[in-house]
Formats: structure tokens, sequence, C-alpha cells
């Protein structure tokens, strides 16, 4: 199978991830067990019952009993699915380490049925925005340039618009956000680095940081983003997308100019000129 969109540029070392990932520690992985919430909330208001899932993730033990009978395949870049196998697929917590997440909501479409359900949910770009900014400002001041530490994230509204590329329909996205505080910046490397999610940039540093930039980069996170009792705050944004494999009975927008009724008869309101 050839990859979509197979020549956009390698922005993460997918090695490297791997290798991060496999150290991860199972009591870390708060994030996907606030994602299976998310999921499974957004899954019980949708009016349809799904007998044929698959759940793309690179963490099977958190989310292999998430929905019975679910196909579990891991996020390489070609996923391991059959098109039109499947009535849902739901790609957990792994579309922002990919390097083509166009591509990945296409074979993703591809795998579902007419009227079938995608389900994404993902970091979104107000994640660590706290550690960017402490960790960007501090190595401005100690060395004077800036190096590529956290990878870039997209926005929500970014986010939405990938669906329709994917040739998906009736797409939504919203967010939550969730708050974790910590002692120390080092307290936070570890726990980032016990989830699997520490710098895996194709073009990251590959020498040790300059001691004096975590120094630097403790105080400003500690003056700027603690908590009363003197602890740091980590924001990590979860984005939610959903959109649907087009199919004839499903809700179509009506043809521009063909309303019945004017809106301000319907909301029974003056409708006044604006004025130049």
């Amino acid at each position: 199978m050839k990859l979509p969109d197979s020549n956009a540029p390698s922005l993460f070392d997918r090695a490297i991830l791997a290798r991060r990932r496999s150290r991860a520690r199972e009591d870390a992985l708060f994030l996907h067990r606030a994602a299976v919430d998310e999921v499974q909330d957004r899954l019980a208001l949708v009016n349809k019952s799904f007998t044929d899932p698959a759940i793309v993730t690179p963490f099977a033990q958190v989310w292999q009993d998430v929905l019975p009978m679910a196909r579990i395949i891991p996020d390489n870049e070609v996923l391991d699915l059959t098109p039109g196998a499947h009535d849902l697929v739901i790609h957990a917590m792994a579309l922002h380490w990919a390097n083509d997440p166009v591509g990945q909501l296409i074979q993703c479409h591809r795998a579902l049925q007419p009227d079938g359900l995608l389900l994404v949910i993902c970091l979104g770009g107000e994640t660590l925005r706290e550690l960017r900014a402490a960790l960007g400002q501090a190595e401005v001041e100690v060395t004077g340039g800036l190096s590529p530490r956290i990878a870039p994230m997209a926005e929500l509204r970014d986010l939405g618009g990938l669906l329709q590329r994917a040739g998906l329909a009736l797409p939504v996205a919203d967010t939550a956000r969730l708050t974790a505080e910590y002692r120390d910046l080092t307290h936070l490397m570890h726990d980032l680095r016990a989830m699997g999610e520490t710098n895996s940039l194709q073009n990251r540093m590959k020498h040790p940081t300059n001691r004096q930039v975590f120094a630097r980069a403790q105080h400003i996170y500690a003056n700027h983003f603690s908590t009363d009792q003197k602890r740091l705050k980590a924001t990590f944004e979860l984005v939610c997308l959903t959109g649907w494999s087009p199919d004839e009975g499903q809700p179509k927008p009506l043809r521009p100019g063909s309303a019945q009724m004017r809106l301000a008869d319907a909301l029974g309101a003056s409708e006044g000129k604006l004025s130049d």
C-alpha cells in the first residue's frame, strides 16, 4: 500500500519515538486513561451501535478493553487497516506524533464502511504551553539561541480542517483541558519520559543541554506558572475530532438561497439596516 502524501517531510524520528514508548510506565499513562473517558463520553452520545470497531494506538494495554471485539493496531505510518472493514475507527493519542496526519486520517477513512465514524483524540496546541514558554525564554537568555525541544502541536481549528481534507463528512472538533501539578521541572520531565512523550523530533539537539538552561527555566516556570502551594502547573489539551464516512442517508446542508423564511421572522425579531 502506498502511503498517502508520502512526500511530506519527516518531522519526527519514529525509531526514537518507538524506543521511548517502549520504556513508558503503566502508572504514568494517565493521559490515555483520560482520553478513554472522553471517547466513551462521546460514543454514548451517538445514536448508533458499532459492531466492527478498530482502535489505532501505541498503547494497546490501555485501549484493549474499551470496546468489545475491537481490533487493536499500532500507529505505524502505514496502518494495518482493511478498506471498508469497520463501522468505527478510533485513532487514539497518536496523531500528534504522525509525520503525515492527513495521510493517517485518509487511511482511517478508507477503512470505514459508508456512514462509519472516525473518532480521533490527540494532544493539541495548548499542551505544555508553560514548559514551552519557560524553556524557550531560558535558552534564549543563557545561550542566545533556540533549539527544537517540544514537538509542535496543531491548534483546534487546524485539526478540524484535516477531517475535511481527508474527505470526511459532518466534521466536529472540540477540546478538553487537564492540569497536572509537579514539584519542580525535573519531576515534570521525568513524568513525560515515563509517558513516552519526550522529544522525538528529527532535528532535535543530539548533545546534553547546558544545566544553566534548566536552572533558569525552573526559575521562570516557578515565577509565572506555579500554584499557591508553589507547585508547577502543566496544561494538557485533549483534542477530539469526529467525522463520518459519507453516505446518502446523512443530513445535507441546504442549498444557499433555498430558505423559505427570513431569519428575523423565524426569531420573531425586528430587522434593521446596519449603519455605514
